[in-house]
């Protein structure tokens, strides 16, 4: 009360008085913050019921008064008043000391709203960034600390100064040497002594003092001074520390501070810090990426994090609530973990419970994970690389290979739903190059039925496509079918391209001059008849197709093959489209349902992956049969190969899980490599001798098919009655 009244009478006063020179009232406000150490005996008593914050205020406003009144870039004597007299150092000091209690909050505030209302560039001065490197330290030491608010809004405001001058985090990188004694000049305000107070100059008469010889150029504003190297402030230290720089590492302790106060128990805070490393990872500059990386714990926080959120799952949650939960954002959590009241707590939580058990841990896991997919994503491209890294070799191999290599059924569907959620969301290059790496394995040889299992976790997952419980089938190929769509060209390349790369599944013979392209049959040269197929040798009898089937497919014409070596495309689409026989098919009779309809649709999904895959420089045509190695052992992959085996029980398995099959496959076909399109899609390819494609493994299907029909009456009605019902035109009921 009385603080207010005093300052009140002081402005009163201040008002009254004829107006000084702005020199001679900010060295006037100045010299009354000094005096007070030297007069006051109270310094137990809190700042506030003193005049400094009074006066702290009155100087920045002459300084924002003074630079508004010159010309751009130019310093006036308040400001050179403030550098060469070391004030920031000399409020650090008090800061440091609290001295009165709530000091170090007042001089954070000072800090902050000089760096951000001053438009000049005040870092690159050495009486600038020293002191402000000496404050950073100070800010973190302590959670839960009164001055948490000030010290994030400090630190915030140094990293956008850093945001929009990159070259100045160099001001910022230390070294680490160990502490000193501080001894004070003559020609500055000393350290403090007894009781809080503060030595003065007896000649502080408000005139320059010599410069100290570290400020050299500075004296004639920090207009002139050019942008420090790197180690400026840094080998300073070492050389008054006697220590070798080239022993000594660097430290970051802007982002230290920051880490620490990710940490805070108030979720504003932590989220302002989070918000504080966002910035600090995109600075371009290289030592400082490298510094951010090696010598900070940065990499551990973001793991460490996502470890402890992942084990407070609950070891079984419903794959459909990790599927649809919405909301997943790192800013989530700056609205969650606010302080909220007791009454609205126990209403959140049994909210979330109504929703699913567990729903408040998997959206705080998710916003994390998309909190270090963010940082990453914005982060230098070498800060990056290491981070994504750190994810991989401490949250992914660590904590989640383990439950994807288990055994029961339930952590199964568990992990592999989270997995497939993660790579949903996962955008930065850098994390998804390393989560594929993870998955797949980095191999880009062809692969041998013997090394399948090289990869452990890609065999376990690519053995779970194929799994006895079809959840867990559905999720995994979920998962595949999601990796495909993701820009990453090894997906593709180490699932199924380096196994075509060589083209053997081919049967062509080396041309010679007496062959011809079209023999009496039909038939192409070296072509092997699909009843001949030793694929359908273990075919019953019964089993076998009927001439009219086969008959309905288009012959074969010498159009058919074209110079390139690509088959027509309406020839391709011809020959699916008569793979079923009209007894077999239902379309029809339900209007609108025809494979037509699917084609607006497909033709944006294959523009949509022709534009992804445009920067892989794929060749546009086929690997010249010349060139191709036809004698190696054709392995179609592990991954197509429980594919085709899925694809090859499509009569015996439930719809849902012949759904997500031929969902995986179509998205295969999409991709618009040569090899692709003439494995799975070109009926007319000349197949080595145990070789099997998806056409060939259609057929075989549809054979199978044309035996079992005979066997159910009435069999169309019943089969238009289950389309009308799949697709909800019908209710369901007994057959």
């Amino acid at each position: 009360m009385f603080s207010r009244i005093s300052s009140i009478l002081q402005q009163a006063v201040e008002a009254l008085a004829p107006s000084l020179p702005l020199q001679e009232d900010f060295v006037y406000h100045w010299k009354a913050i000094t005096h007070y150490y030297i007069e006051t005996s109270d310094d137990k008593a809190p700042v506030t019921d003193t005049n400094i914050p009074s006066h702290l205020e009155q100087m920045l406003d002459i300084l924002v008064q003074e630079e508004n009144e010159r010309e751009s870039g130019e310093t006036g004597p308040c400001m050179e008043y403030l550098l060469h007299h070391k004030v920031l150092e000399t409020l650090y000091t008090l800061g440091k000391a609290d001295c009165p209690p709530g000091m170090k909050q007042q001089v954070l505030m000072f800090y902050t709203k000089l760096l951000g209302r001053i438009k000049q560039p005040l870092l690159p001065h050495i009486n600038v960034h020293r002191p402000v490197q000496k404050l950073i330290r100070l800010c973190g030491e302590v959670l839960a600390n009164p001055t948490e608010n000030e010290e994030i809004q400090f630190l915030c405001i140094v990293c956008a100064k850093l945001k929009q001058d990159p070259y100045l985090v160099n001001f910022f990188l230390e070294n680490k040497v160990k502490p000193l004694p501080t001894v004070g000049s003559s020609n500055s305000l000393g350290g403090l002594v007894g009781g809080g107070i503060v030595e003065v100059p007896a000649n502080d008469t408000g005139q320059s003092p010599p410069l100290d010889p570290s400020v050299g150029a500075e004296a004639d504003g920090i207009q002139n001074v050019p942008a420090a190297p790197a180690s400026v402030s840094s080998t300073d230290d070492v050389a008054e520390s006697g220590v070798s720089a080239k022993h000594v590492q660097q430290d970051y302790n802007l982002v230290n501070s920051l880490l620490n106060l990710t940490k805070s128990p108030d979720g504003r805070i932590a989220v302002k810090a989070c918000e504080g490393l966002m910035l600090l990872v995109s600075l371009p500059e290289a030592a400082a990426a490298q510094c951010l990386t090696q010598n900070t714990s940065l990499c551990e926080l973001l793991t460490n994090r996502l470890t402890s959120l992942y084990r407070a799952l609950p070891q079984s949650i419903d794959p459909l609530d990790i599927e649809t939960v919405e909301g997943i954002n790192w800013g989530w959590l700056r609205l969650h973990q606010k302080p909220i009241k007791q009454s609205a707590r126990i209403h959140n939580v049994k909210e979330d419970a109504s929703a699913f058990p567990g729903k408040r841990a998997l959206i705080s896991f998710l916003s994390w994970f998309d909190y270090c997919d963010q940082l990453i994503k914005e982060a230098q491209r070498m800060a990056a690389a290491t981070m994504a890294k750190s994810v991989r070799e401490r949250f992914l191999v660590g904590v989640m290979e383990p439950q994807l290599m288990h055994t029961s059924e339930i952590g199964i569907l568990t992990a592999t739903s989270l997995l497939h959620r993660i790579v949903r969301q996962v955008t930065s290059d850098a994390l998804l190059e390393q989560i594929v790496y993870f998955l797949l394995g980095e191999d880009r040889d062809p692969e041998t039925l013997s090394g399948i299992q090289k990869i452990p976790l890609r065999h376990r997952l690519i053995e779970h496509c194929n799994h006895i419980s079809d959840e867990i089938s559905i999720m995994t190929l979920r998962l595949f079918e999601h990796l495909l769509q993701k820009p990453s060209e090894h997906i593709l390349y180490n699932l199924v391209l380096r196994n075509l790369e060589e083209r053997n599944y081919t049967g062509y013979k080396p041309p010679c001059p007496e062959d011809k392209d079209i023999v009496e049959n039909g038939q192409i040269a070296g072509a092997v008849d699909l009843e001949e197929d030793p694929i359908f040798t273990d075919m019953s009898p019964e089993n076998t197709l009927s001439k009219e089937w086969l008959s309905s497919s288009p012959p074969v014409t010498p159009d058919h093959q074209k110079n390139d070596g690509k088959t027509e495309v309406h020839k391709i689409v011809n020959s699916f489209l008569c793979l079923v026989p009209d007894e077999a098919k239902s379309s029809y009779h339900v209007e609108g349902t025809g494979y037509d309809t699917y084609l607006r649709d497909a033709h944006r999904q294959f523009r949509d992956y022709c534009a992804i895959c445009l920067r892989w420089d794929w060749p546009g045509l086929a690997k010249a049969i010349e060139k191709c190695n036809l004698e190696a052992p054709f392995f179609e992959g592990h991954f197509l190969k429980v594919l085709f085996d899925r694809m090859g029980r499509i009569l015996d398995q439930p719809y849902d899980v012949n759904l997500q099959v031929t969902s995986v496959l179509s998205k295969l076909s999409l991709f618009p490599h040569p090899h692709i399109h003439e494995f799975l899609l070109d009926p007319y390819v000349n197949l080595a001798p145990g070789c099997r494609s998806l056409f060939s493994v259609i057929v075989r299907v549809v054979g199978d098919l044309m035996v079992r029909i005979q066997r159910i009456p009435d069999f169309t009605p019943k089969l238009l009655l289950v389309r009308k019902r799949l697709l909800g035109f019908e209710p369901d009921g007994p057959m």
